[in-house]
């Protein structure tokens, strides 16, 4: 299944729904495989309701999905959503990568260069 490039509606909704702590959590538990709501629900003092809602935030960003298997629900993380996420934050951090090869070449070429002091530069005027 390709995915459409991410709009900025997109972002703004994926890292909405990633800047809440539970959410992320709730992420990093479904990275492993898929669980249900109440499993989901077990490491958190809040109630499955309020689970709930996390899970469909999630969902409203395209990050995770539910499936129907029998009398389960299991929620799925969506993987491809996040790849593309990953791609949008690397195009960035590729850019600035790349200026701080350009300015460390430069100080290394700046660096390397022999040092004149003004006394002897002077001497040499004078000569």
């Amino acid at each position: 299944m390709m995915l459409s490039p991410v709009s900025d509606a997109d972002l703004d909704r994926a890292f909405a729904a990633l800047a809440d702590p539970v959410r992320r959590a709730i992420v990093a538990r479904l990275s492993r495989g898929a669980a249900t709501v109440n499993e989901l629900a077990e490491p958190f003092e809040i109630s499955k309701q309020a689970v709930s809602r996390h899970i469909q935030v999630l969902e409203q960003a395209g990050l995770v999905s539910r499936s129907r298997d029998a009398q389960r629900r299991p929620v799925h993380l969506e993987a491809a959503r996040l790849e593309l996420l990953t791609a949008w934050i690397d195009r960035y951090r590729l850019t600035a990568e790349q200026r701080f090869r350009s300015l460390d070449a430069v100080l290394e070429r700046t660096t390397a260069a022999p040092a004149t002091t003004p006394n002897s530069t002077d001497k040499e005027q004078q000569s």
